[in-house]
């Protein structure tokens, strides 16, 4: 048998070196030879990817994208949105007419229309890892889980350049997923690539919205707020110099403790442990979260809630060199009781998703997108709006949709994307795929491929097999420019 990956604890340290190299199937490796194989598990790649970095817009709670991207209006009474379809920059493809501003930016676009897996309403862990599969609890993550697609970026970086601090490549905002309601979701995590790789998670301390833009009686105020560094606060009485001592003195310890065990405890320890002293003293990070630093009209045109703050500070990160950046519409009625569902719209889905969702979404992306745009970096940037479902064809006695996996949309936008394009087609009532499927591998595969990263690439479980970063997953090639 041949087997070509360093042991699991080497890997999971982000050494790069192999230790071990046993002969057999070369078919194994996904159909690469031996030098193309180490070739591409050095670099993490075999092409020049046209996107430099990732703005992934989650929206947690599976929206209703028959209602914003593929609208059915001669579906039946109880099927269709009541929304109309507007054109857009594109020819030939519409949006919902509450995503105006949106519309003016579909010429950079494509939407994929097909997705849709059999792992399990409200199952995080697809969408961000491509692996899927039932969970008996998605409520809790577990480190045997596969990683998500900014924790290979994160690996990649510490193996390709050596873990030599600065900032990170995956940053999680505004909160880690689940927070909301006092749950910790699977899915974007570092899984059995060990926890080092882990997204640098903010924190936030949201509040519902106030004032004369309230919107209509029976839909929610929305979310105000920003996303926190953590633990950027000293102690009272330590200064940066004591700071400094401190680490010095602590430096010469655990030198001293990891010459003599040498464990990968030790090492995950001492990583996480300089990761926060390195978020205390960089100014680079501190001014990536530094909002007030830009000018007062672009904060609004964002919107200055929870999801358009954060949104904001991806740019600011990405134009820093940040790889992939998650935003999270989330929701919040567990540790803080704002009794906000997102994007789950079980009831009044329509006035939801007209006086709040859609608006929010709307005013966010296309401030996104200008901003990418005029600072010339919308070309290098892939912008990708999805959730982890769909929602039901037929509209529910509270006038709400249900969770739906068979079915729903995924956008994509910016580098390395074709505009302009919709890929597959749903049925008559956006129910079921009609015409070519796509799974949650096969998006992964295509966000890691407009990156640069071999889909095939492949990196040790906790036991030692090769595992594919992408599941077996392909490029959806016609939306790749």
């Amino acid at each position: 048998m041949l087997t070509l990956l360093g042991s699991p604890r080497r890997c999971c340290d982000g050494v790069t070196r192999r230790e071990t190299l046993k002969a057999g199937a070369l078919t194994a490796l996904g159909g690469f030879g031996l030098p193309q194989y180490l070739q591409a598990a050095e670099s993490g790649a075999v092409h020049k990817g046209r996107a430099k970095n990732v703005i992934l817009l989650y929206l947690l709670g599976g929206a209703a994208t028959q209602d914003m991207w593929d609208l059915k209006p001669e579906a039946p009474a109880e099927v269709r949105s009541i929304f109309k379809p507007i054109a857009t920059s594109a020819s030939g493809v519409h949006v919902c007419e509450h995503l105006p501003r949106m519309a003016q930016w579909m010429h950079k676009a494509a939407v994929v229309r097909t997705v849709n897996h059999k792992a399990g309403c409200h199952n995080t862990l697809p969408s961000y890892s491509g692996h899927e599969v039932l969970l008996s609890d998605i409520t809790n993550t577990k480190e045997s889980y596969p990683p998500s697609m900014g924790s290979v970026c994160e690996y990649l970086r510490v193996k390709e350049h050596g873990d030599r601090g600065g900032l990170p490549d995956y940053i999680y905002m505004p909160c880690y997923l689940g927070w909301g309601q006092n749950i910790r979701r699977p899915g974007p995590y570092a899984g059995f690539l060990g926890k080092q790789f882990d997204a640098l998670t903010t924190e936030c301390d949201p509040v519902k919205g106030e004032g004369s833009h309230a919107p209509l009686p029976g839909t929610p105020l929305p979310v105000m707020g920003s996303p926190l560094l953590p633990q950027t606060k000293l102690q009272e009485g330590v200064t940066l110099d004591r700071m400094q001592s401190r680490k010095s003195l602590l430096t010469q310890f655990d030198d001293q403790q990891r010459r003599l065990e040498g464990s990968q405890s030790l090492n995950l320890y001492d990583r996480n442990h300089r990761r926060a002293y390195e978020m205390l003293t960089s100014p680079a990070l501190k001014s990536a979260f530094s909002v007030d630093q830009e000018d007062t009209a672009l904060v609004e045109r964002y919107g200055k809630t929870l999801f358009g703050n954060s949104t904001l500070i991806a740019r600011r990160l990405v134009e820093r060199g940040v790889r992939f950046v998650n935003v999270t519409w989330d929701l919040f009625w567990g540790p803080v009781q704002i009794d906000y569902d997102a994007w789950d719209t079980h009831t009044r889905n329509f006035s939801i998703l007209q006086n709040n969702k859609l608006p929010g979404l709307d005013q966010t992306y296309s401030a996104l997108m200008e901003d990418l745009d005029t600072r010339g970096i919308l070309d290098e940037t892939l912008v990708v709006i999805m959730s982890e479902m769909g929602r039901t064809p037929r509209i529910n006695g509270n006038g709400g949709r249900d969770h739906w996996t068979n079915c729903y949309s995924v956008l994509f936008a910016g580098a390395g994307i074709k505009g302009g394009t919709l890929y597959g087609e749903s049925d008559d009532q956006a129910a079921f795929v009609k015409d070519l499927p796509v799974s949650t591998s096969d998006i992964c595969a295509t966000i890691y491929h407009a990156l640069g990263i071999d889909p095939e690439f492949r990196v040790p479980d906790q036991t030692g097999r090769p595992i594919e970063i992408a599941h077996g997953g392909k490029p959806i090639w016609d939306i790749l420019s």
